[in-house]
C-alpha cells in the first residue's frame, strides 16, 4: 500500500465544468465522467487535466490521479470461496471502477486471490497488520474480531473513517442489529457484515414417518428431543443413528456452535457474561448441558460415540455422509449444511431427495421459557465481513468501495453467481432471495430472531477448547460432576478465579 496524497479534484472539476473545456489534443472532453473515444487520449476541463481511461466495459474521461485500493480475502476462482472471488473479479472491480470514473475519479482496485487454510490466512493477516501494511479492505471472520481488536490490529470503523461519515451511510438501515453483531466487539462496530447463518435441527422426514413420528416435528424441550430419539432407535434398523450432537476436540469449533453453546443458552446462560466479565464455570447451566450430553451418549445411547472420537474432519464428515444417505435421523447444524454439504448439485455429500425429505426444527430451550431472556427457542450465529485497515492511505476511496460492496446491487449480484443463495446482511436483499429457499427462509424467520453470537473475548478460543474436552470426557463415560469440576479448575487457571462464576 503506497502513500498517496488526496486532491481537491471534486471542487476543481465543478469549477471547470462551469468555465468550459480546453482541449490539449485533437479531441476534447465534453465533461468529466462522460464517454470518450480513445484510451490514453488527454484533455483539459478548465484547469484540470483529464484522461480517457478504460473503466469496466467503457471508456470514460477521468482526472489523472490514480486512487489504488486493495481487497484481501481467502478466496480463489475455482477453489476455496470461489463465489466470493468471482464476485470481486467480475462484478465489484469493473462496476466500481466504472462508477468512480463516471464521477470523474480514476480508481484501480486490486485483488490478490488466496485459497489457503483459514488459520494460515489469519496468521498472514496478523503479520501484515502488525507491520502496518496489508490490503485496504480485509475479509475477516467475525470470530477473529475480538482477538485482532485486542491486539490493536484493527480499529472501529468510526475511528478509522470518522463517526460522521460512517453514521451517515443509509446502508445501516437495511442491516438488522442482530446481523451487525457479527462484526461488533465491546459495543463498537469494526466492519460491515457479509451475512450470517443460524443453527437448527435437521431431520429426515421419511425416517420420522417410518418411526411413527410427525413429519412436521418441532420439539419444545430437551426431553422431547430425547423422546423422539428413543422412538427412532426402537423403530428403525440398528444401523440408523437417531441423533448427532457434536462433541469432543475432533469436531473442533463445531462442538461449540452446533452443540454446547446452544444448550447452555437453552439452560438460561451464555458462556460469558459481558456485564460481569465472567465465564460460566461449574454452574447449574453447565451441569445441565453436560447432563444432556450424558443422556444422548451414555444413558439413552442414541448417538454415535465413535464419530465424536475421530480426529480432524473425519467425525463430522461421517455424520454428514450418514445423513445424506438416510442413515442419520436428526442433527444440529448451520444452514451451510443445506446450501453446501448436502446440496443435491454441488454438495460434498449430495442428497438427491434433500428438497422433499429434509425437515427443519428450532432448537428448544431446556423447558419452555428456560432459555436466556426467557426464550423458548435458541440458536447461534456466525459469519464474517470486511474491515478497513487502520493504515490505509486512501480512506475516502476505501470507504466508497466498502459501501459499494454492501449495496443492494452488489449483494444481489453476489447471490446470482452459481445460484447459491444465503442469508445476506441486507434485509431488502433477503426479502427477494430467500422466498424461494425453504431452509434459509426458516433460518432467517425462526432462528435469527432468537440467535446469539460467540462472546467478544480473546479468551474464547481457549475456553471453547476446554469445553470441547469436557464433552469428550462425557462421551467417554466420565461423570457430570467430575467433568464439571475439572473444567472449572482448568478455566480458573486460564482466565483467573475472579473471572469465573460458580453456583
Amino acid at each position: 500500500m503506497k502513500q498517496r496524497t488526496r486532491s481537491s479534484v471534486a471542487i476543481g472539476l465543478a469549477l471547470a465544468l462551469a468555465i468550459g473545456v480546453t482541449s490539449i489534443t485533437p479531441a476534447s472532453a465534453n465533461s468529466v465522467g462522460a464517454a470518450c473515444a480513445k484510451a490514453g487520449q488527454k484533455a483539459k476541463v478548465g484547469k484540470v487535466n483529464v484522461i480517457c481511461k478504460q473503466a469496466g466495459s467503457k471508456l470514460v474521461w477521468t482526472d489523472t490521479e490514480v486512487r489504488t485500493v486493495e481487497i484481501a480475502a481467502n478466496a480463489i476462482p475455482g477453489g476455496k470461496n470461489s463465489q466470493t472471488a468471482s464476485w470481486i473479479n467480475n462484478f465489484v472491480i469493473p462496476k466500481f471502477t466504472l462508477a468512480s470514473a463516471q464521477k470523474g475519479q480514476q480508481v484501480k482496485v486490486n485483488f490478490v486471490p488466496k485459497g489457503i487454510d483459514d488459520n494460515a490466512f489469519k496468521t498472514q493477516l496478523a503479520l501484515d497488520l502488525s507491520a502496518k501494511r496489508g490490503a485496504d479492505i480485509i475479509n475477516l471472520d467475525g470470530f477473529w474480531i475480538a482477538e485482532f481488536a485486542d491486539a490493536n490490529y484493527i480499529k472501529p470503523l468510526a475511528t478509522v473513517l470518522g463517526a460522521k461519515n460512517v453514521n451517515a451511510w443509509e446502508g445501516w438501515s437495511q442491516m438488522p442489529k442482530s446481523i451487525q453483531g457479527v462484526m461488533t466487539y465491546d459495543g463498537k462496530l469494526y466492519g460491515t457484515p457479509s451475512g450470517t447463518d443460524g443453527r437448527i435441527i435437521y431431520y429426515n422426514k421419511k425416517l420420522f414417518a417410518d418411526a411413527g413420528l410427525p413429519t412436521d416435528w418441532q420439539p419444545k424441550s430437551w426431553a422431547e428431543i430425547l423422546t423422539a430419539a428413543q422412538t427412532l432407535k426402537t423403530k428403525l434398523p440398528a444401523d440408523t443413528i437417531p441423533f448427532q450432537l457434536n462433541a469432543g476436540a475432533g469436531m473442533g469449533e463445531a462442538t461449540a456452535m452446533q452443540g454446547f453453546l446452544n444448550f447452555l443458552a437453552g439452560a438460561g446462560s451464555l458462556i460469558y457474561d459481558s456485564k460481569s466479565k465472567k465465564w460460566q464455570g461449574n454452574t447449574k447451566a453447565v451441569r445441565d448441558m453436560l447432563t444432556f450430553y450424558n443422556e444422548v451418549y451414555n444413558v439413552k445411547k442414541v448417538g454415535n460415540s465413535e464419530w465424536q472420537k475421530l480426529a480432524g474432519e473425519a467425525g463430522r464428515n461421517a455424520s454428514f455422509e450418514a445423513f445424506s444417505k438416510g442413515k442419520l435421523a436428526m442433527m444440529i447444524e448451520g444452514d451451510y449444511m443445506w446450501r453446501g454439504v448436502i446440496n443435491p448439485a454441488t454438495g460434498n455429500f449430495k442428497m438427491a431427495d434433500r428438497d422433499t425429505n429434509v425437515g427443519f426444527a428450532r432448537i428448544p430451550s431446556q423447558t419452555a421459557g428456560s432459555g436466556v431472556g426467557k426464550q423458548n427457542f435458541v440458536s447461534y450465529s456466525g459469519g464474517g465481513g470486511y474491515v478497513v485497515n487502520p493504515n490505509t492511505a486512501n480512506k475516502a476511496t476505501t470507504w466508497e468501495l466498502l459501501k459499494f460492496m454492501n449495496s443492494e446491487e452488489a449483494i444481489l449480484a453476489f447471490m446470482s453467481i452459481g445460484n447459491v443463495v444465503r442469508i445476506t446482511q441486507r434485509a431488502d436483499v433477503n426479502a427477494v432471495t430467500l422466498t424461494t429457499d425453504p431452509c434459509l427462509k426458516f433460518v432467517f424467520e425462526k432462528a435469527i430472531p432468537v440467535t446469539f453470537f460467540r462472546p467478544p473475548s480473546a479468551d474464547y478460543n481457549a475456553v471453547s477448547t476446554l469445553l470441547q474436552k469436557a464433552t469428550s470426557q462425557i462421551v467417554e463415560g466420565s461423570s457430570v460432576a467430575q467433568v464439571a469440576a475439572d473444567y472449572e479448575t482448568a478455566l480458573k487457571a486460564l482466565v483467573g478465579a475472579d473471572k469465573v462464576t460458580s453456583n
